[in-house]
């Protein structure tokens, strides 16, 4: 297994990093669930933004059409197969303001019902012995199955706002182990750099 997995970055046009491993480590705040070196990339529109804030967004939920990057395709990061992925999750409103402190409360409900409930619609991709999981997708959208080979760049499914998240965005974790109850978290480099929060990333649109 490779001690740190190259990758490119599974997306085109602007996206913007948080929670990042350059940051901090563990990312997220925990090492639960192989997540210490994951990192999430929300998709931003050219003025860095991923929705227009108003006084109703501070109030209450928003649904995820209003986010730019909602229904962005997700691309494949690496060359590799698919062993997994799961479908089926609702794309649940988007929480910024003071809904997004009532649904942090509910994390530990979420935890507690296991890894793809926090994951959402997700693909887990075999590359060199590591597997890649690409999560929180859009309901539906995914485009491949388990076996099939994919190459870098290829088109696999969108992002959404399923599982653990308060606005549309791709959480991106490697581990060396499918079975995510006995994995080991991997770190990634993307493009042999490990961006750091508040980044704006995403190789060019063609």
């Amino acid at each position: 297994m490779v001690a740190v997995m190259d990758l490119e970055y599974p997306f085109a046009g602007p996206w913007i990093v948080r929670n990042s491993p350059a940051n901090r480590v563990p990312s997220h705040g925990t090492r639960l669930f192989a997540s210490s070196y994951a990192i999430d990339f929300v998709p931003v529109d050219a003025s860095g933004r991923s929705a227009a804030f108003s006084v109703a967004s501070l109030l209450r939920p928003e649904a995820p059409q209003r986010f730019t990057g909602f229904g962005r395709p997700v691309l494949a990061p690496a060359e590799g197969v698919v062993v997994a992925v799961g479908d089926g999750h609702p794309d649940h409103p988007a929480y910024r303001g003071f809904p997004s402190l009532g649904y942090a409360l509910t994390q530990r409900r979420r935890a507690e019902r296991g890894w793809s409930n926090l994951a959402g619609n997700h693909i887990l991709l075999e590359s060199a012995g590591v597997f890649v999981a690409l999560c929180h997708l859009q309901r539906g959208s995914i485009t491949v199955k388990p076996g099939d080979r994919v190459a870098p760049h290829d088109a696999v499914a969108r992002c959404g706002n399923s599982g653990n998240s308060t606005e549309p965005h791709l959480h991106v974790q490697a581990i060396d182990d499918p079975h995510i109850a006995r994995a080991r978290a991997v770190p990634m480099r993307f493009g042999g750099h490990v961006p750091r929060n508040g980044e704006v990333v995403g190789r060019a649109a063609h």
